[in-house]
């Protein structure tokens, strides 16, 4: 929400060439409060004043020598790229309120001022301006976390994952994407875990135990890769492997089963070198998908 306060504090830029409607506005909007007024006599200045402080409010005069309110607008669009010119026309010429409006202009004061017209359209057009930056803020942000989790999302799932996630974006309405996930019938599910390991770690010291998980994971990255995807360092000597997703929902129990005799061989070849003899425990689990009941088709052996 804008505030009160936020909006006193807004830049406003006073642009007129006559000193006596400067001294006037500037006088009117200090005593309701503004604490950041600044002005020029010199249309030609204003591009280049806005393009450095960037103010929230301009209140620009349309009759003035040498290049007027017209012109300056027009310099403005060049400067202000999000297509929303913070311009508060005034003119005593009721003609020009149309064509100042259509020009890219945002609301007008009419000449001579009228403090509770000048005090309220100066309010009115803060508090837009502060909303329309604080909705840009909002969405550069959202932008920005949604960038933040794709590259999350790649760094942190395996590769064909990630890869096969990307190709399934779809775009929404508002022109954003969103991630949708494949449909299968039937899906299968491979565990696989170290039989008392947390016994084994427990009598073991850090390194020692670090270069056992080294050891055997590095084995798990030599199966085959059409099987299991590449390894994703995570923290450390973490590490993710995974399996791919089935090219073909027929194929899951068997790659599954294939898998389960790769990794118990990898486990037998660390065993053969290795003081310690490890042993796994497979799960495979198949179901058809979204069933919460898969008890009577859960098979667990410790090999």
């Amino acid at each position: 929400m804008i505030s009160q306060a936020d909006i006193l504090q807004g830049r406003i830029l006073i642009v007129d060439d006559q000193q006596a409607n400067v001294l006037l506005l500037d006088q009117i909007l200090r005593r309701a409060g503004y604490a950041s007024v600044s002005s020029t006599l010199e249309s030609e200045k204003v591009c280049e004043l806005h393009l450095v402080n960037r103010y929230d409010l301009i209140l620009l005069d349309l009759q003035m020598p040498g290049m007027d309110g017209f012109q300056v607008m027009e310099n403005l669009k060049e400067v202000e790229t999000g297509g929303y010119l913070p311009v508060l026309v005034v003119t005593a010429q009721p003609s020009h309120k149309l064509r100042a409006l259509s020009a890219g202009a945002r609301d007008f004061i009419s000449k001579p001022f009228d403090v509770a017209e000048v005090l309220i359209r100066v309010h009115n057009m803060l508090e837009v301006r502060l909303l329309h930056q604080e909705t840009k803020r909002l969405y550069d942000r959202v932008v920005l976390e949604q960038r933040v989790s794709a590259r999350l999302l790649q760094s942190a799932l395996p590769h064909s994952i990630a890869e096969r996630l990307k190709e399934h974006q779809e775009v929404a309405s508002d022109g954003s994407t969103q991630l949708v996930a494949e449909s299968y019938a039937e899906v299968t599910v491979l565990f696989a875990d170290i039989v008392d390991f947390t016994k084994f770690a427990e009598g073991a010291s850090a390194e020692v135990l670090v270069g056992v998980l080294n050891d055997i994971s590095s084995r798990f990255d030599s199966l085959k890769p059409d099987r299991v995807s590449d390894r994703r360092d995570a923290v450390g000597d973490a590490y993710l492997a995974s399996a791919e997703l089935p090219a073909a929902l027929a194929e899951q129990s068997i790659r599954g089963a294939k898998m389960a005799l790769e990794l118990t061989e990898a486990v037998e070849r660390f065993n053969g070198h290795s003081r310690y003899k490890l042993k796994v425990r497979i799960g495979v689990d198949t179901r058809v998908a979204g069933d919460a009941d898969s008890s009577k088709r859960k098979h667990l052996f410790d090999l």
